[in-house]
């Protein structure tokens, strides 16, 4: 959760006026995407192949980011990752770009070598980043899906929150992100369904045909742009409902900040007021547990010992074009240890901040990316879930074993939680 607020406070500081300038149809690729908690890190992963050979390499993906880079060799400081480090000099169809490239100028920070003429580029993530050579290679996505040339961020000078992945794989607005590079083949259109923390059965698509197999319940809501931050994506929030209450929040709350979708924060943070209002109903609404002390960022935190049966108020977001998303249950209620459970949301600590739609309240979703259409698709049900019901425990929902009969049901509008501590 610390890493988490890290990467809050760096969007924050990317979205904050500043006023130094300085700072197709019927292709597709898919993606098998994981919650891999075995290289550290507390987002999503995705396998892709570089270079020639190929090398295949575990990435974090990211919506708010537009370069890709993994880490090289010979690295002047590289963190410990799971797979073996890329080494260029092994590749067949490695390539530095120059500073004059046109590529070299999109960066948002770049410097020159002069003495090779060779473009370094630079990325912060607040407490993390990565800085190296910016250069070309041959990406492939799956066997039928090679791009040969592809611009990325090979890092030599790498640190921070990135766990035991590889790099990062990039699908900002950007043309030099990941959807970006291929729009000629798959358009401006990609889609992703995160699994739960204890499934594995999630998946990216870069590409229109091959999405999400229950179109009918895809609802399109607008995406926005911001002048300060164009790669970002922006949706605007018009309510949140808590169980059958809809909140008195004004509209202003989240239309003065704006919101924004991301999949490399992990807990969706609200507006003071939006989140003073949803905490509140939730409490009054959890009134037959007894509440204990919060864990960061975490405020609203339940002690569950004793209890058979938690029943938890459902949680719908309502985005403009009246969008209704409701969202699953680990997304409302998040395990901080084998006897507490905690409200899976945080509050900004100024109305100025923007809202950030995460990727724990994401989870199930299909969430679908029309760029060039500038709007973002929501559907229920996207991955599947696990047949046996779930426990609380060591700060994710874990399955119990088949032979615990099944009691998790929707009553009377609420999740009903058959848990065992």
């Amino acid at each position: 959760m610390s890493h988490d607020q890290s990467r809050v406070n760096s969007l924050q500081k990317r979205l904050r006026v500043k006023s130094d300038a300085n700072f197709f149809e019927s292709l597709k690729a898919t993606l098998p995407v994981n919650f891999d908690n075995s290289i550290g890190s507390s987002n999503y992963v995705v396998t892709l192949g570089f270079g020639t050979p190929k090398k295949n390499l575990t990435l974090t993906f990211d919506t708010s980011s537009d370069v890709t880079w993994i880490q090289c060799q010979p690295c002047t400081s590289c963190y410990p990752q799971q797979e073996p480090i890329f080494n260029s000099s092994t590749s067949q169809t490695y390539k530095n770009l120059t500073c004059t490239s046109p590529q070299c100028s999109q960066l948002q920070t770049r410097n020159c070598s002069t003495d090779t003429n060779t473009c370094i580029y630079g990325v912060n993530y607040g407490e993390s980043y990565t800085r190296g050579f910016f250069a070309t290679e041959t990406l492939t996505l799956n066997p039928f899906d090679v791009f040969p040339n592809f611009t990325f961020g090979c890092g030599v000078d790498n640190g921070g929150l990135f766990g035991g992945s590889a790099g990062l794989l990039g699908l900002g607005r950007n043309p030099l992100s990941l959807v970006g590079q291929t729009a000629s083949k798959y358009g401006n259109y990609f889609s992703y369904c995160l699994p739960t923390y204890s499934s594995s059965s999630g998946n990216l698509v870069i590409g229109k045909e091959g999405g999400p197999t229950n179109s009918a319940s895809l609802k399109f809501t607008p995406l926005s742009t911001n002048s300060y931050e164009p790669s970002f994506y922006f949706i605007e929030v018009d309510a949140i409902r808590v169980g059958e209450q809809t909140l008195s929040i004004s509209p202003s709350v989240f239309t003065n900040s704006g919101t924004i979708i991301d999949m490399g924060t992990v807990v969706t943070r609200l507006q003071p007021e939006a989140y003073s209002a949803l905490r509140t109903s939730f409490r009054q609404q959890m009134m037959n547990y007894t509440m204990t002390q919060g864990v960061f960022p975490f405020d609203t935190c339940y002690d569950l010992r004793g209890h058979q049966n938690v029943k938890v108020p459902p949680i719908t977001f309502v985005f403009a074009g009246n969008v209704e998303v409701p969202l699953d249950f680990s997304g409302i209620l998040v395990a901080t240890s084998q006897t507490q459970a905690c409200l899976a949301f945080a509050g900004n600590s100024d109305a100025s901040e923007v809202g950030i739609f995460g990727n724990l309240q994401q989870q199930t979703l299909d969430v679908v990316y029309d760029v060039d259409g500038g709007k973002l698709g929501f559907g229920t049900g996207g991955c599947s879930i696990p047949e046996t019901p779930n426990s609380l425990q060591f700060g994710r929902l874990t399955p119990w074993t088949s032979d615990v009969p099944k009691k998790i049901k929707k009553n009377n509008d609420q999740l009903v939680l058959q848990c065992w501590i």
